[in-house]
Order: structure tokens, then sequence, then C-alpha cells
């Protein structure tokens, strides 16, 4: 199992800058998707692995049952529709934790592929709320901060009881 960056690691706080595609950005690229894939997620930030780089794994498969994996970098959502829908939503760094969490049904996301080519994306539903996720994550938005203080405080005594256990 890959070395995850636990909460309240310091580096999933940290906004990744952005910058061009290079040799060693691809490489992290690499990394993130074989933790990806390894644990069968439906995304990951480059934060998750320890690198504060600007670059998301995510399945943009329509169903939770397939993965269908694609790497960006430099991605920024550029548009959501207005209408929300609240679902569960959890991070390989807070493991076991579930939080429902609202987020904008579909989203329009610009990136760069692996050749540093500007690309533009349009993802509905679950893949939409994967992306908004781990774009979060990559700015250093833990998806905690996107709850009540009561849901964030409940989840955070819960995973703590569960290290405690564990």
């Amino acid at each position: 199992m890959p070395d995850f960056a636990l909460y309240p690691d310091a580096r999933l706080n940290q906004a990744a800058v952005p910058r061009p595609v290079d040799d060693a950005l691809r490489a992290t690229g690499t990394a993130l998707l074989a933790a990806v894939t390894e644990v069968s997620a439906y995304g990951l930030a480059a934060a998750h692995i320890g690198q504060v780089e600007p670059l998301v794994v995510l399945s943009l498969a329509g169903d939770r049952s397939t993965r269908d994996y694609r790497t960006l970098f430099n991605p920024v959502v550029t548009a959501v529709s207005t209408e929300v829908e609240s679902g569960p939503e959890g991070s390989v760094s807070l493991p076991s934790i579930e939080v429902p969490v609202e987020r904008a049904r579909w989203a329009e996301i610009a990136y760069d592929d692996e050749a540093g080519t500007r690309q533009t994306i349009r993802l509905e539903g679950f893949a939409a709320r994967v992306a908004q996720h781990e774009i979060d994550q990559m700015n250093g938005v833990f998806f905690l901060a996107r709850v009540s203080r009561l849901k964030r405080d409940t989840a955070l005594r819960k995973y703590a009881k569960s290290q405690r256990a564990g």
C-alpha cells in the first residue's frame, strides 16, 4: 500500500503552484497513477503521496464500479452548475471516514495533458464530484473544509477514536 500523507499533514493544506509540464511533473504523475491504481481510488491529488504539485489523477468513469484514470496537470475548475447535490466523500488521508459534502452537479475543467497542451473537459455527476474534490485538495482545501464545524468535529473525533483502537 502506498505511504499516504495522513491528516493533519501540513502538505494537505498547501496549494500547488501551476508550472509547465516537464519530466519531473510527469514522473510525479506516474507515481500518483500507480498509487491510485493500487488502492482503486476514484481519484488522488499529488499531496496524498506527499508531493505539493499541480496535478490530480481522476477516474472519469460514469459509474463507481469501474475506473478510467486520467492524469490532469495544472487543472482548474472553469465553470460549475448552480445546481448542487450532496454525496459522501472521504480521503485516503483520513481512512474510514466519510461525510456528506455538497458539490456542483457538473464542472468544466481546463488542464494540461502530458504533452503540456491545454485541454477542456466537462464532467457530470460522480466524476464531477471527484474532480472538484481532488482539485480542491491540490489547492490546499481538504474536503472537511467544505462541511459544517459540527460534521467536521464529529468526523475528526471518529478518526481519532479509530486511530487509538487501530
